[in-house]
């Protein structure tokens, strides 16, 4: 006799598997669009330190991360769970397949930051961030959020992650960059900014389109199961609106600004949308994606100008992308949300006073804050044992060579 529960469970194990799978696969993605923004000297780098991001977050979320994100503890982290002894799932279906979808987006917060810190950092400090931040910081973010936390218990919204994998690494980012200083070259006596351009645009056009398409797993899959299709649907068409509606508001604005259509911010823009959009995702209607994709896309543009103003090098816009933006999502919820749709408050637009934007923006400082915090501590740490930043005859030579001892295009470079 066939059992329609073990059916329906079986279901909702498969939706979450093919979503943690999408997920991973964006991790192609950054990397696709990380290396498309940077030189060709140090190509295979950033690609390696994506590579190895993903092996640093499975390991670190499996032996401390999961425990401290979803283990039964307090406010402030799980104390449960350790290595997955002990474990329990976190939603309706087995407890490996939880795990994987969620070491997935684990594994995506620390790639963000390597766009950050890209060309100047030495390829073993990376490794030690990556595990650390995929093993202490992310989970207890998590758990503030989404293991059961304060912020949870306040009634702090974030469906599938603008605060806890957008803002988490948009910050680290910025703390990274700031730490490792600008890139040689990159700034005039001035201050004013000299032109780095990426040596693929091709490529990062493909990572853009592969990071839209892994955003259908991203999004959608954080429903954790196949149950409401109406959810599914809803969450779908705002993470693709939101995405296409930030692409058009970040070429509208470079091209005003400058009577070019420059694809490279138009893809930012693009994955500006689909940061901000992702917090609100399901607790919105479609014209409220839009207005948040359009405004994702503003940000990234005067975001990224003001970090050259402030001479923070920020080589593929990890921070105007997903911190600003993640930011920027969060608060969304407080001016869009709608309680009938699953927020604990109706929006200030909505008639619901500032309560649920008190609340949204209390969780994005808060969160903002303990990064800056945590992961200044984990740099300076770094920095003052092993060091950050490569020598300044390997960051002219390019760290192919200096770190991996190849190259990305054979011939490129004289090394001998």
């Amino acid at each position: 006799m066939i059992n329609m529960a073990d059916i329906a469970a079986g279901l909702d194990t498969v939706w979450v598997l093919i979503a943690a799978f999408l997920v991973f696969f964006m991790q192609a993605g950054f990397g696709m669009v990380e290396v498309g923004f940077i030189r060709a000297k140090n190509a295979t780098n950033i690609l390696t330190k994506n590579f190895l991001d993903f092996c640093m977050a499975s390991l670190g979320f499996l032996f401390f991360g999961y425990a401290i994100m979803f283990g039964q503890g307090n406010g402030f982290m799980g104390l449960k769970g350790w290595f997955l002894i002990g474990a329990e799932s976190g939603a309706d279906v087995p407890l490996y397949a939880f795990w994987l979808f969620q070491a997935a987006f684990c594994g995506a917060a620390a790639t963000i930051v390597a766009g950050g810190m890209a060309e100047r950092m030495k390829f073993p400090a990376y490794l030690i961030y990556s595990f650390l931040i995929s093993a202490l910081i992310y989970p207890i973010i998590g758990h503030w959020v989404w293991g059961g936390g304060w912020l949870a218990s306040l009634g702090f919204a974030d469906f599938a992650g603008s605060t806890v994998v957008h803002t988490t690494g948009g910050i680290a980012a910025l703390v990274g960059t700031i730490m490792l200083k600008p890139r040689a070259g990159k700034y005039r006596a001035d201050g004013s900014p000299n032109m780095i351009a990426g040596h693929n645009i091709p490529l990062a056009s493909l990572g853009v389109f592969i990071l839209w398409f892994g955003w259908f797993g991203f999004n959608p899959g954080s429903t954790l199961g196949v149950g409401n299709g109406e959810l599914i649907a809803r969450v779908a068409i705002n993470t693709n609106l939101g995405a296409a509606a930030g692409g058009v508001g970040a070429m509208g604005i470079i091209w005003a600004l400058t009577r070019k259509a420059d694809l490279s911010i138009a893809m930012n823009g693009a994955l500006a949308g689909l940061v901000a959009v992702t917090a609100p995702c399901a607790f919105i209607d479609p014209w409220a994606a839009i207005v948040i994709g359009l405004v994702g896309g503003v940000v990234v543009v005067f975001g990224a100008r003001f970090l050259d103003k402030l001479k923070i090098d920020d080589p593929v816009g990890a921070v105007p992308v997903h911190g600003l933006n993640g930011i920027w999502g969060t608060i969304a919820i407080g001016l869009f949300g709608k309680s009938s749709l699953g927020v604990a408050h109706d929006g200030l637009f909505y008639g619901g006073g500032l309560t649920q934007l008190g609340i949204q923006l209390a969780g994005a400082l808060s969160v903002a804050a303990f990064v800056l915090v945590g992961m200044g501590i984990v740099f300076k740490l770094i920095d003052l044992t092993i060091g950050l930043r490569v020598s300044v005859e390997e960051e002219y030579r390019g760290l192919d060579i200096g770190e991996h001892g190849m190259q990305s295009y054979s011939g490129f470079q004289i090394i001998n």
